[in-house]
């Protein structure tokens, strides 16, 4: 399956990367096509405007390229932080450019923070903002806690937190994979609706 793993910190300190980078090699080992869409990276300015709503060809090139891949990925996972418990400004702003796009695929949510709550409030509030955005959103999530100390600065699983996430994705995985795959059948079958 082609999967983007998009992410949102513009913090200097951004330890969730590690938690992206990580889903990204796993989810590469597994057989499929994985890309990291890092919001940061990207650039979007606030929004003005939505993708849809320039005239062919005058998006900027950065938003028509992220365009392109929103629409060819078969399957989406959302790195998600916390801040003060919501969502991080960042990564909402860049998926709010989008809404079509996104349309008849799964979502699947990572969360994380430094505490040892793991950014359970933000991956609620995300898991109402995919489903509105036209996704479906996996009932296999993962909150880790404790970032830094779960997953090294290459990211890979370290302590108790770390051996966590390593049982816990397989199961995460084979989710978004069932889903991306009939979602992808679905589509193949019949047009959706609208």
């Amino acid at each position: 399956m082609n999967i983007l793993v998009l992410y949102g910190s513009y913090r200097r300190d951004r330890a969730g990367i590690r938690l992206a980078r990580y889903a990204v090699a796993e989810l590469t080992a597994r057989g499929h096509k994985v890309e990291l869409i890092d919001a940061q990276a990207v650039g979007l300015p606030m929004l003005d405007r939505m993708f849809k709503e320039y005239a062919p060809g005058e998006a900027p090139s950065n938003m028509a390229n992220l365009a392109a891949k929103i629409r060819a990925a078969e399957a989406f996972v959302f790195v998600v932080g916390e801040y003060n418990w919501g969502m991080q400004p960042g990564l909402k702003n860049l998926t709010d450019h989008y809404l079509e796009e996104w349309f008849w695929r799964p979502a699947a949510i990572l969360s994380y923070s430094a505490g040892r709550l793991a950014g359970a409030r933000s991956s609620l509030v995300w898991h109402g903002t995919l489903s509105e955005m036209g996704m479906v959103v996996i009932s296999s999530t993962i909150g880790v806690g404790q970032i830094g100390q779960a997953l090294d600065e290459q990211g890979t699983p370290t302590g108790d937190g770390g051996a966590a996430l390593a049982r816990a994705f397989p199961r995460f995985a084979a989710d978004l994979e069932w889903w991306g795959e009939a979602a992808l059948a679905q589509r193949e079958r019949r047009a959706p609706p609208y």
